[in-house]
């Protein structure tokens, strides 16, 4: 469904994605895990067209990804949750959310069944849906940045970092949401430093160091691998 092959990528002088080279089979949880600084983001902004790669093929199923519009991406399926979240903090829980489903243009009839999904998954932005994004507290902000994305009728999800800065209930709370989306059929590219709950959740993983793709295999597998451990399980 993903796959890159070779890709690099430079900010300036500075040598950030070596050689990169990953696939997500539809229907997968992929885990891209590595420390703080490693290239994480850098590899799904680069995916979506937020950074340019300078070499390297990108392709989602036949779309030669380096070659589309990043605005398009949506259309195609490709949701993007960010890390840091970036909701729209000026408007409402229901206004960000109707922001998700652009790309579904006037479908009153879609707009509403979406919402009511995106509503019985996170009751707590029903409750708030009048409510400023600005004012929730990190998690609610989580959830509709989460929300915002299932608002566009995704085949991919790419979520960067969905647990930083959150409550170990919260994290909790959020990777249920994430199996919740695996489970409506939502492939899904997992970018995040909590090595042992991605690593729990997902079919296969990669481990990124500083810009280069070092392990990959089965989650579990790595979850045993003793280089995984020591450098990310604190074992």
């Amino acid at each position: 469904m993903l796959e890159l092959k070779d890709v690099n990528v430079s900010y300036g002088a500075i040598h950030a994605i070596h050689d990169a080279s990953l696939t997500v089979q539809d229907g997968e949880i992929v885990s891209l895990i590595g420390a703080n600084g490693a290239g994480k983001t850098t590899i799904l902004h680069t995916i979506t067209g937020l950074k340019e790669a300078t070499s390297g093929s990108i392709r989602y199923n036949d779309l030669d990804l380096r070659a589309t519009d990043a605005s398009k991406l949506i259309s195609y399926g490709i949701a993007h949750v960010p890390e840091g979240r970036h909701i729209f903090p000026g408007m409402t829980v229901l206004e960000n959310l109707e922001m998700g489903a652009y790309s579904q243009g006037k479908n009153t009839e879609l707009l509403e069944k979406n919402k009511a999904l995106v509503f019985e998954r996170f009751p707590r932005l029903k409750e708030r849906y009048r409510q400023l994004a600005g004012t929730l507290s990190g998690g609610e902000q989580q959830m509709l940045a989460m929300g915002r994305a299932l608002m566009g009728n995704p085949k991919i999800l790419l979520l960067d970092e969905p647990s930083m800065g959150l409550s170990p209930l919260l994290v909790k709370e959020i990777f249920s949401i994430i199996k919740y989306c695996h489970e409506m059929g939502i492939t899904i590219l997992l970018v995040e430093q909590n090595a042992k709950m991605a690593l729990g959740i997902a079919d296969r993983a990669y481990v990124l160091e500083t810009g280069n793709i070092t392990i990959s295999g089965d989650a579990k597998e790595l979850l045993a691998d003793e280089r995984v451990k020591k450098a990310y399980l604190g074992q």
